[in-house]
């Protein structure tokens, strides 16, 4: 695929995307059916939608005709969420989210991670030496980091600067097809809120609908990721289904599910905030998919490993 390296290699071992951090934040935070696909796959969990469109300038994204079918997952379908590695899906599972440098999994829903607002960690020299314009900064000329995650905030502030990004991002997203995923989930979108007064909403939403259309172009469907900041504009952006961190935790499960008809992969983390898992299955369990995965989304196998769904 395209771009930046996504996982990075040390002495030979694959280092996962998103390495636990102890400033860890939530990370609000032609239709095509890929071949792995299977026909009853096809069949009995997915639901045809459809959306495409422009980008729009500076302000909020327009409703945007209907035109380009794709796959959207079905609602409370079992899910796991290995972004920081793949590993054999526990039995049950019929769906994935997996980073854009793994493989899918024949005959599940896959999502594929692509970090789309952000650098990913160690990936910071590579847009230094080949995208330097693209980084935030502040008005002193230094970069905006996301400390939780040793990330640099992306520029999505102009037009002109959102049409650079979207051809970086827009080829991961290409690779996420050819791939044989189903659905994308660009991470990050709520970047606006730690970048210190440089970037707006409407910057990322703007951003967003670029992508939402190279999505659907390649016949992926695409999720919402985290931030219910921007909930109100998912149909003019173009978001088909949500994957929400900790919403349970939140109080925000009800706003992404009346959102998206209960078409919402909603990741809670083992230890984190005051709501347990067994309350939030018995309140959202029977509406959406919801996961318990350790705060590292460790591989199966290795120590530390949570995964349990409703």
């Amino acid at each position: 695929m395209g771009g930046s390296p996504s996982g990075f290699m040390t002495a030979g071992v694959r280092v996962a995307a998103h390495a636990p951090s102890p400033f860890f934040r939530r990370r609000r935070v032609v239709a095509r059916v890929a071949t792995s696909l299977a026909p009853a796959l096809v069949a009995g969990v997915l639901v045809g939608c459809s959306t495409a469109g422009e980008a729009s300038g500076e302000s909020a994204p327009r409703q945007r005709p209907e035109s380009t079918d794709v796959l959207r997952p079905e609602a409370g379908m079992p899910f796991d969420y290995q972004i920081g590695e793949g590993y054999t899906p526990p039995d049950g599972v019929r769906a994935v989210s997996r980073d854009r440098e793994d493989e899918p999994v024949p005959g599940l829903y896959n999502v594929c991670y692509v970090n789309a607002f952000q650098t990913q960690p160690g990936a910071l020299k590579w847009w230094q030496d080949t995208h330097p314009a693209l980084l935030l900064r502040d008005g002193d000329g230094e970069l905006i980091i996301d400390e939780g995650w040793d990330e640099v905030l992306l520029d999505t502030s102009t037009a002109a600067l959102r049409t650079e990004l979207a051809e970086i991002v827009g080829d991961w997203i290409d690779g996420c097809a050819e791939s044989g995923f189903q659905a994308v989930e660009p991470d990050n979108l709520d970047s606006f809120e730690r970048s210190r007064g440089r970037l707006t909403a409407e910057h990322n939403a703007a951003f967003a609908t670029t992508l939402a259309d190279r999505a659907h172009d390649d016949g992926l469907a695409i999720g919402q990721k985290n931030t219910t900041d921007l909930l109100d504009r998912h149909e003019a952006i173009g978001f088909d289904f949500a994957v929400a961190e900790e919403c349970a935790q939140f109080d925000e499960c009800d706003a992404y599910a009346d959102a998206y008809d209960d078409r919402v992969f909603a990741v809670e983390y083992e230890g984190e905030g005051d709501v347990g898992f067994d309350e939030s299955c018995s309140t959202w369990g029977d509406r959406i998919s919801l996961v318990l995965r350790d705060l590292a989304v460790l591989p199966a196998g290795e120590k530390g490993h949570v995964f349990r769904t409703c």
